[in-house]
């Protein structure tokens, strides 16, 4: 193997440095597949294989130097913002976007020739992918604030203090952030805080009653 790396100009490190990058990023790219995430088992391979050949490059270039590898965190920046996308009330892809940062991390790793660490890199990675999601629903559990918005069909302030009632009622305590008519409606922004379990409880209320047109 040695002499046909010979032939073709190829370090023997350099082949290690792809192999490791796309194992890397395989194990990375299964658990976001797994998980039926936008940026899958091929496209998180693809970054850490394609990080790892610009960084080779970069070392092997005629006058080489590090503006290559200076230039992949600007292009995967542009690839994360990619799958950034907000809502009405939150902001999705922030984990997506982080795990395609890493995974260059990683290739660019793997690239100058840290192959241990590159494999440590993603072992850490992840662990944090798997186990965080655990420890996000036992935090889940704990007290909570959230905002919510309510449209009533009508704007009578009676509408308001029934639900203001009913949140009492499950043990929650709510905060009015902001009250306003519009197109002869009246909508409602309040914080409202207390346990997941009594959170879902007042979700649950809110859907029958009649005197609520939307919330989210």
């Amino acid at each position: 193997m040695r002499l046909l790396c010979m032939d073709f100009g190829i370090e023997l490190k350099d082949i290690f440095s792809i192999i490791t990058s796309i194992i890397c990023g395989g194990i990375i790219g299964f658990e976001r597949e797994y998980k039926n995430k936008s940026t899958g088992f091929r496209t998180i391979m693809l970054i850490t294989l394609g990080s790892t050949i610009f960084t080779i490059v970069s070392k092997h270039g005629v006058g080489a130097d590090d503006r290559i590898s200076a230039n992949i965190i600007t292009g995967i920046g542009f690839i994360g913002a990619g799958v950034i996308f907000k809502d009405k009330m939150s902001v999705l892809g922030l984990t997506t976007a982080a795990v395609i940062w890493t995974s260059a991390a990683i290739g660019m790793t793997a690239g100058i020739g840290y192959y241990s660490l590159a494999i440590v890199f993603t072992i850490i990675t992840w662990i944090v992918l798997v186990m965080v999601n655990k420890v996000e629903g036992l935090i889940g559990n704990l007290k909570k604030s959230k905002i919510i918005n309510i449209t009533f069909d009508g704007y009578d302030l009676q509408q308001l203090s029934q639900v203001e009632e009913k949140i009492k009622d499950l043990h929650l305590h709510s905060k009015r952030l902001q009250i306003f008519k519009a197109d002869k409606v009246l909508c409602a922004v309040l914080e409202v805080s207390g346990t997941k379990s009594n959170a879902d409880k007042l979700s649950t209320e809110m859907l029958n009653m009649t005197q609520i047109k939307e919330f989210h």
